[in-house]
């Protein structure tokens, strides 16, 4: 696993021995997502969609939870290029949060991918007072770091040992 860190951005790369497109079904299935992340635990795409229905555009609710409570997010798809990338704007209380990504590029001739995870800070200077109290982060950077590489390992053996079985 490979990573960069700023005080604004993260991410981190992975290889996972599946095709592209099925990593990107996967990440697309936002209600799936607590089965990867150690904070967020789903979410809920506005309308009730699923992946297929995941485009530029597409509202969905994020859940998430710390050790303090549980809070949302509105989110707003800005990238659903099917097997390639997956991007979304989070927002709360109207104001801008972070933008999430996922790159997939096709490896060995298309039967692995490398997963990049990216989030990059939008807080302004009244979110990033208020968030610590709200989720009991203080080092966002950091954690969002640790998070990621957590979730993308869950995500590498799930993936993995879903296409052994197959």
């Amino acid at each position: 696993m490979t990573g960069a860190t700023t005080d604004d951005m993260v991410s981190e790369t992975l290889r996972i021995a599946v095709p592209p497109r099925a990593v990107y079904d996967t990440v697309t299935r936002v209600a799936d997502m607590g089965r990867w992340s150690p904070e967020c635990t789903g979410g809920e795409v506005k309308g009730g969609g699923g992946a297929a229905e995941i485009r530029a555009g597409t509202l969905f609710t994020g859940h998430n939870r710390s050790d303090r409570r549980p809070w949302s997010t509105r989110c707003t798809v800005t990238a659903a290029d099917p097997g390639e990338r997956f991007t979304f704007v989070v927002r709360a209380v109207g104001l801008r949060i972070a933008v999430w990504s996922y790159r997939f590029e096709p490896l060995d001739e298309g039967r692995a991918t490398q997963v990049t995870e990216t989030w990059i800070d939008q807080r302004g200077w009244l979110m990033r007072r208020i968030s610590p109290v709200v989720s009991g982060v203080r080092d966002r950077a950091g954690f969002n770091r640790r998070g990621m590489r957590q979730t993308l390992r869950r995500l590498k053996e799930a993936l993995e040992e879903e296409h052994r079985a197959s």
